[in-house]
């Protein structure tokens, strides 16, 4: 099926995410079924002469209309076709993108959530002893002493773990990176000499960020803890961060991860998840006189207008200078001296 054909084309030569793959999936099987309406599926003659504007415009309308789906939604759903049809114009299999002469339904524009530094301040506090040095050293004489009880264990895998869930929180919150990049991340992406974080982003484009010294403490201590936890000093090659047994973490376990944290800390409500403290990092450094360009680059946007969005979030900040910068504003708004 030329469906197929398309999600093994963006898994192997574009090296889509495994996500996105996922979603391009869901979206031609929406539409293929919408094509066959309960009968049989269509065979790749009947595919090809089904892509029309008007086809398209008519299943705009059903997921509009009868599915009552988001315009987001719907543009997502445009999107996907007009992929995959301009994936069939390059192989010479139709004419024209029909995608294009769609009108999208127009989306509002959406504000990126972020946290308050006061919030996030208070969490780093909170967590402050589980990255110090006391508890590695409290971890290291805890598997050291052999101790096997159900006690002994309970303790080791707390001080593992609370110490895995703040690193966690703290590359996403200093570095912005996507769960994806983070997940990704070996013992050699970080150059400690160097102080800086190596990350494969989308497309398989890699960029280099810099680190704190203090997160190039935290994460090694932490990596000590893994290989006291190990019994040996682990590879280059080997994952930067492991569950309590030494797995590779997963999508899920992140996400539970951030929501466990945060969810626990005054003044942080709402959506927990790593796009927000994403867009936390853009908010504080535009908020700090960073240039856009430099943040696009940090957060290896493929285009300004992504980091764009992050300027709503510094209207307050406009707000004081402007007040304490105009002479009217200073007056209150009044005439006159």
């Amino acid at each position: 099926m030329l469906t197929d054909e398309f999600i093994s084309y963006i898994k192997g030569v574009r090296r889509y995410s495994p996500r996105t793959c996922i979603i391009y999936e869901e979206a031609l099987k929406e539409f293929t079924e919408y094509l066959a309406d309960g009968g049989t599926a269509l065979e790749d003659s009947g595919l090809l002469k089904a892509l029309t504007p008007d086809t398209l415009r008519n299943y705009e309308v059903e997921l509009l209309d009868s599915r009552r789906l988001d315009p987001r939604t719907v543009n997502l759903h445009i999107s996907v076709l007009s992929s995959f049809c301009k994936y069939l114009l390059g192989r010479g299999l139709t004419a024209s993108n029909p995608a294009k002469l769609i009108t999208r339904p127009k989306v509002a524009k959406r504000i990126p959530e972020f946290y308050r530094k006061e919030s996030m301040d208070s969490y780093f506090r909170e967590t402050e002893y589980f990255s110090s040095e006391e508890a590695l050293d409290e971890y290291i004489s805890l598997v050291e002493s052999g101790e096997s009880g159900e006690s002994a264990t309970k303790m080791k895998c707390s001080f593992y773990n609370r110490r895995l869930y703040r690193l966690i929180i703290s590359i996403f919150y200093q570095t912005g990176i996507r769960r994806a990049e983070l997940l990704g991340l070996k013992v050699s992406s970080i150059d400690f000499k160097r102080s800086k974080l190596t990350v494969t982003g989308k497309g398989d484009k890699m960029r280099e960020i810099p680190l704190t010294s203090s997160l190039c403490k935290e994460i090694s201590l932490y990596l000590k803890a893994v290989d006291t936890m190990a019994g040996r000093v682990r590879t280059k090659d080997e994952p930067l961060l492991v569950s309590e047994k030494g797995n590779m973490l997963y999508p899920v376990f992140i996400d539970r991860v951030i929501k466990g944290e945060l969810g626990q800390t005054d003044g942080i409500t709402g959506r927990k998840s790593p796009h927000v403290l994403r867009h936390t990092l853009a908010t504080e450094l535009l908020d700090s006189g960073a240039d856009m360009y430099s943040i696009k680059e940090l957060l290896g946007h493929s285009s300004l207008a992504a980091t764009q969005v992050y300027t709503h979030n510094s209207i307050e900040k406009l707000k004081k200078v402007y007040l304490n910068a105009h002479p009217r504003a200073k007056r209150g708004g009044k005439n006159g001296d």
